[in-house]
């Protein structure tokens, strides 16, 4: 399965002009580099939720808390570092159950608090993430928001695929001017929007998961990359 790469992080618009001397850009070819490549992800991120309820507000934020510590430590063990798991939000409010009386009429009535807790981990070992997800159930987490892949150094991947759209660019310019019998003069102008290095791409794992001491399977796909230059180059004859 192809993944167009859900996250984090979009490749910002770069402009560059380079341009020669007026005299040597009387006379232009025009191209468009481009540069493609296919790279398997090196990161999954999982935002893991645990929801529990309490008969008072500290009893339901306890009982989330207490396995959000386990998911955290289950993590830990599959060796993520600490840095790479965070609480992503944690919530807590009055819980309501709705009481049907005689006659028809039916009411909202207090029936204690439900909390919740989203951890975040960022894992960098992708075959490890399919035990990740159970041992997070094992350890009390009740949803899975969402998991996402990505690249951790988008910017290096994005310089790469610029310079070889640049050098792409230069070619096709040499091999039209070529085709007419002039000669590549210098460049006069190159301007980039950027490489396509796209998002993280989330997918939506919706409770309730797996049952326990199974492996939940996931497959990361791959990420598609692209760049375009365009350039204006000088000809002679």
């Amino acid at each position: 399965m192809r993944a167009v790469l859900s996250g984090a992080l979009l490749a910002s618009a770069l402009m560059v002009q380079a341009r020669a001397d007026d005299a040597d850009c009387k006379r232009l070819i025009s191209v468009v580099g481009r540069a493609a490549e296919t790279r398997a992800p090196d990161f999954a991120e999982v935002t893991v939720g645990i929801e529990a309820r309490g008969a008072t507000a500290a009893a339901a934020l306890d009982g989330a808390s207490k396995a959000a510590a386990g998911v955290s430590t289950q993590a830990r063990a599959l060796g993520v570092p600490p840095a790479d798991i965070g609480t992503a939000a944690v919530t807590l409010q009055a819980a309501t159950r709705t009481v049907a009386r005689p006659g028809g009429a039916v009411t909202e009535e207090p029936d204690g608090y439900r909390a919740g807790n989203l951890v975040s981990v960022r894992l960098g070992d992708m075959d490890r993430l399919g035990d990740l997800l159970r041992q997070a159930l094992d350890a009390g987490a009740n949803r899975i928001d969402g998991v996402s892949f990505g690249l951790r150094d988008p910017d290096g991947v994005e310089s790469a695929l610029q310079i070889a759209a640049t050098r792409d660019a230069r070619t096709r310019a040499e091999a039209l001017a070529d085709a007419v019998g002039a000669k590549l003069g210098p460049l006069c102008t190159l301007s980039t929007a950027g490489a396509a290095v796209p998002p993280p791409m989330a997918r939506t794992l919706a409770a309730p998961m797996a049952a326990k001491g199974r492996r939940v399977p996931i497959e990361a796909g791959t990420i598609q990359l692209s760049s375009e230059v365009a350039a204006t180059f000088a000809v002679t004859r």
